[in-house]
C-alpha cells in the first residue's frame, strides 16, 4: 500500500507557535517530549554536543531512522558545553526560552554551572524539565537512568510474559515514551499556571519510573490490602474474561476482550455456547475469572476451527469486541490506517520519500503540523545563535571550534 503523501509546511503556525523550547536531552524520553510540543508549533531547538544526540547513532540496516522520526519539527545547534564561549551561547539562548529540557544524571546540570536556581535567576519565567531514571531525589537518583532499568524495577516486567517463563521487557522504549508524553503534559500545565499568574518559572522533576509505575493501576493498593502479588499470566487479564490472544486455523492470531457483560454474552453466542450465559460458572465476570481456563478452552476451540478473516467477520457481525494481531506489514496494508492517515509519507533530504507517524492527537480547530524534517547536526547553528543576539564574529568562532 502507498501511504498518503504529505508536504512539509514550514509556514504553518500551530497553537504553540511562539513557544521556544531548548532541548538538551538525549535519546528517547526528552525527544518524545519535545516532539509533541514541536508538532503543535513550538520552536524546538536541539542543543547537541559536537558528536550529536546519541539517538542519531541508533541504526537499523544502516539507517538512522530513530532520529529521523523523533527529530522532526526541530532545529539543531551544536555546542561544546565544556567550553566557556559555548556556555555563554547557551546562556544567551536561555534568556529567550520558555522551556528547557535536560536528561543528564542528577547533579550534572549543577556541575556544568546551569543549576535550576541559576537558570531561573537568569530567566524567572523558564520551565525546566529534568528527566532522569529515578528522579532528582531518593536513594536511586544517582543510578543510570535507562528505561530498561525502570521497566524492570517498576513492576511492569514482573507482570509481562507467561507464568512459566522469565519476565519480559517491552521491545520498544516504553518507559521513555510514557515519560515523554507525561512530560509534555506537565509542560502545558506549567505554562497554564504561568499564564494564570499562579507561578512564573518552575522545575519539573520527571522520572522514567513513575509514569510506567502508574500504568500498573491499583496494584499497590491490592498488595497493601490483600497481600496479593499479581503474577504473569500471558495475554490473559486479572480483570476480565474472556480476554486473550487466540490462534486461528490459518495460523494467524486475534485479540479478544469480553470486559463488559454484553460483550461476554455476544462472544458466547457467536461461538455456539449460549448456555454459558446462564451457567453460574460463567454468568458473571467474577465467575468467569474463577473459571478462566474453561472459558479460554471454549473460545480457543472455536477460533481454532476457522481462518482469521472468517472468525473476525462472524464476531464483528455480532458486535463482539475482537481484532487481528497485526505486524507492521499488516498495518501497511490496512485501509483504516490509510483513510485516517495514521502513517504519511514525507520527503527526507537524505532518504527521499519516507513514511512516518502523523501528528497525534487530532485537534479540530488547532491541529498540529509537519513543518520540517529532522535536522542535520548543527544545521541551524548560525541562525539560532544570531537570533540569540550573538555577532557574526562570535558565531564564526563557535562554529570554527566545532569543525
Amino acid at each position: 500500500m502507498t501511504y498518503v503523501r504529505k508536504e512539509w509546511d514550514p509556514a504553518a503556525q500551530g497553537p504553540l507557535h511562539g513557544l521556544r523550547v531548548l532541548d538538551l536531552s538525549r535519546l528517547v524520553a526528552g525527544n518524545m517530549l519535545s516532539l509533541q510540543l514541536g508538532d503543535f508549533g513550538a520552536d524546538v531547538i536541539k542543543v547537541e554536543p559536537p558528536e550529536g544526540d546519541p539517538l542519531r547513532a541508533w541504526q537499523e540496516d544502516g539507517l538512522s531512522l530513530f532520529w529521523t522520526v523523533y527529530g522532526r519539527n526541530k532545529r539543531s545547534v551544536a555546542l561544546n558545553l565544556r567550553r566557556d564561549p559555548d556556555r555563554a551561547a547557551l546562556w544567551a539562548l536561555v534568556t529567550q526560552a520558555d522551556v528547557l529540557v535536560e536528561s543528564y544524571r542528577p547533579g550534572t546540570l549543577e556541575e556544568m554551572g546551569f543549576a535550576p536556581d541559576a537558570l531561573l535567576a537568569r530567566n524567572p519565567d523558564l520551565i525546566v524539565v529534568r528527566i532522569s531514571g529515578f528522579g532528582q531525589t531518593g536513594p536511586y537518583s544517582g543510578l543510570p537512568g535507562f528505561g530498561t532499568l525502570v521497566e524492570g524495577m517498576s513492576g511492569y516486567a514482573h507482570r509481562s510474559g507467561f507464568p512459566d517463563r522469565e519476565p519480559v521487557l517491552p521491545p520498544i522504549a516504553l518507559a521513555d515514551m510514557m515519560a515523554g508524553l507525561q512530560g509534555a503534559m506537565a509542560v502545558l500545565v506549567a505554562l497554564r499556571a504561568r499564564e494564570r499568574g499562579l507561578a512564573r518559572g518552575q522545575v519539573i522533576d520527571l522520572s522514567l519510573l513513575e509514569p510506567i509505575f502508574a500504568s500498573l493501576g491499583p496494584e499497590a493498593a491490592i498488595h497493601a490490602l490483600t497481600g496479593h502479588v499479581k503474577e504473569r499470566m500471558g495475554s490473559a487479564s486479572n480483570t476480565a474474561s474472556p480476554r486473550n490472544v487466540y490462534r486461528c486455523a490459518d495460523g494467524r492470531y486475534v485479540s479478544l476482550s469480553g470486559s463488559t457483560p454484553g460483550a461476554a454474552r455476544r462472544i458466547f453466542e457467536v461461538i455456539g455456547r449460549p448456555d454459558m450465559n446462564n451457567d453460574p460458572r460463567f454468568a458473571t465476570n467474577t465467575a468467569r475469572l474463577a473459571h478462566r481456563e474453561q472459558v479460554d478452552e471454549a473460545v480457543s476451540a472455536w477460533f481454532g476451527q476457522r481462518d482469521r478473516d472468517e472468525a473476525l467477520a462472524a464476531m464483528r457481525a455480532a458486535g463482539a469486541t475482537v481484532g487481528p494481531i497485526y505486524s507492521i506489514a499488516d498495518v501497511a496494508e490496512d485501509p483504516h490506517f490509510r483513510e485516517r492517515e495514521v502513517i504519511v509519507t514525507l520527503d527526507d533530504p537524505e532518504l527521499g520519500p519516507l513514511p512516518t507517524h502523523n501528528v497525534a492527537p487530532r485537534l479540530s480547530a488547532t491541529p498540529g503540523h509537519l513543518r520540517r524534517p529532522a535536522p542535520r547536526l548543527g544545521e541551524h547553528g548560525r541562525e539560532v545563535l544570531a537570533e540569540a543576539g550573538l555577532s557574526d564574529a562570535e558565531i564564526d568562532v563557535l562554529l570554527a571550534a566545532l569543525s
